[in-house]
């Protein structure tokens, strides 16, 4: 499929390869990269490589004075006018649009970042696959929203799917930043989506997964790689908003999430209270720190589930995990780079790689998610 921002926008690296000549490039660099420690699975693709992001932020900005939408060239701040994206959300694609028509009307002038001028900085919206709800946020300068309850009636009235609208200010330089103001101007401030069997509630600052497709197959792989038998205590650090740890909850003893987002550690609470389970506590802390204080106690876990940023983890972290000694560590990476990186740290440290298995979660662009299982030599 042709893309006609390609060249400007540089956000889908691989559009000048087939799917299945994307796919083999990435199993390429994937064995390159972590062949060493064990055989790499081949890499698991999309049937429909497209529209595949259920998330889509979009950049505002004044252009020939008109209003302008979409998203900064990579590496710049220069927003490169997208009107519907190869892989975005039809919906909310749609939604952007009826945003940027809406403007002039209300006399709403986007944000320059140059100048500190205007208002409106950017959109983002949400859609639900499995339910079909969207949340749509609207980012901008301080001040009062103009004629906020008719501009969100029209918006409701042309966008009936739209279940909730919230506004997010954002003081600071940083473009795509929602800030830390947030104010529900319809709705409940939520949605919510079904994976794998279960109920998730989904804020304007939690984080999901964009590709909800491959995320359920990604999720159920790591919960065939933690081989679980209902006997284990679970540790899912970096948890979010507790999807993976739920998700493992029914061939669990127990599972213990932690994260140091807060608000991410309430949406999970409410997701595990929601879905009935009741054998998974979610703590707001450091999980180094946490596992340090578990080993110290004489604490064991069989278990350990991480999905780190794509930074990866620290060598603190990986060293709290090898004191703590979990029979088994179940590793969710976003970046190979990093992840061989840790790999590496974690096979001095005692543990051995025996199931390496990709995921395109980002179809036309050179990012991978990756599931390792490991054991305790």
């Amino acid at each position: 499929m042709n893309c006609p921002h390609a060249k400007k926008c540089n956000g889908c690296q691989l559009l000048n390869l087939s799917y299945e000549e994307q796919l083999s490039h990435k199993q390429a660099r994937l064995i390159a990269l972590l062949g060493r420690y064990c055989h790499v699975d081949e890499i698991v693709g999309m049937e429909d490589p497209y529209h595949y992001r259920n998330k889509v932020q979009a950049a505002f900005c004044s252009k020939n004075g008109k209003v302008s939408s979409g998203v900064y060239q990579s590496a710049t701040r220069r927003v490169v006018e997208v009107d519907s994206c190869i892989i975005n959300d039809s919906t909310a694609d749609g939604i952007v649009l009826t945003v940027r028509e809406l403007c002039p009307r209300f006399k709403i002038k986007p944000y320059d970042l140059r100048t500190g001028k205007g208002y409106l900085r950017h959109v983002l919206v949400r859609r639900a696959f499995a339910t079909g709800e969207v949340m749509c946020v609207l980012v901008t300068a301080s001040g009062a929203f103009p004629s906020a309850r008719s501009f969100v009636n029209e918006l409701l009235r042309r966008h009936p799917e739209i279940k909730t609208v919230v506004h997010c200010v954002n003081r600071t330089e940083t473009g795509l930043f929602l800030g830390k103001s947030t104010d529900v101007l319809y709705g409940d401030g939520y949605i919510t989506d079904k994976l794998c069997g279960l109920e998730f509630r989904i804020s304007a600052r939690s984080f999901y997964q964009v590709n909800p497709i491959q995320t359920e197959k990604l999720y159920s792989c790591a919960k065939e790689f933690a081989a679980l038998t209902g006997k284990e205590r679970l540790i899912d650090a970096y948890c979010g908003t507790g999807t993976i740890g739920l998700i493992m909850a029914d061939k669990c003893s127990s599972v213990l999430g932690i994260e140091v987002n807060k608000d991410a550690i309430c949406d999970a609470r409410i997701n595990a209270k929601q879905n009935g389970i009741s054998n998974a506590e979610f703590f707001a802390a450091d999980a180094g720190a946490v596992m340090d204080e578990l080993a110290s106690a004489g604490e064991h876990f069989d278990t350990v589930i991480t999905d780190p940023p794509r930074a990866g983890c620290s060598y603190k972290f990986l060293k709290s995990l090898a004191t703590l000694a979990p029979d088994r560590v179940v590793y969710v990476s976003c970046n190979p780079e990093t992840l061989a990186r840790d790999l590496g740290i974690l096979r001095k440290l005692g543990y051995k790689a025996e199931r390496i298995r990709p995921f395109d979660m980002f179809p036309h662009t050179e990012h991978v998610e990756t599931v390792v299982c490991l054991t305790r030599k």
